[in-house]
């Protein structure tokens, strides 16, 4: 049984031996990271019996990997939440980030608010 990762990592191996465009390579990646994050809010009891401190050597293996073809995964430390980015590896330009960062600023402030809207109903 394979993963959603290991499907995305096959996907973008055999999709750099065929020698596609730019914009292929980031659509397929995209595509890829949607299907994972679908297929992860399926599983969301498996995945929260998961530690954070579980996931950090498997993203550091992940990152070794995937950096030579632009792509970078960071656990976020307010919501503990993966964070993925798309970077111009000749730049080092963020391309796309996902979730992006105005969605990330506005989940930190909502945590922050949630504890006074929950005592202000009490």
């Amino acid at each position: 049984m394979t993963s959603p990762l290991t499907d995305m990592i096959t996907t973008l191996s055999s999709a750099s031996s065929r020698n596609p465009t730019p914009q292929q390579r980031l659509d397929s990646t995209l595509t890829q990271l949607s299907i994972m994050d679908s297929s992860s809010t399926q599983q969301g009891s498996t995945a929260e019996s998961i530690s954070k401190g579980e996931l950090v050597e498997p993203l550091q293996r992940i990152n070794a990997a995937m950096r030579p073809r632009g792509l970078e995964f960071e656990m976020s430390e307010q919501s503990s939440r993966i964070i993925t980015r798309v970077i111009d590896r000749e730049s080092g330009e963020i391309i796309r980030q996902i979730p992006a960062e105005e969605v990330v600023q506005i989940a930190k402030r909502l945590e922050e608010v949630q504890g006074s809207l929950i005592s202000l109903e009490a």
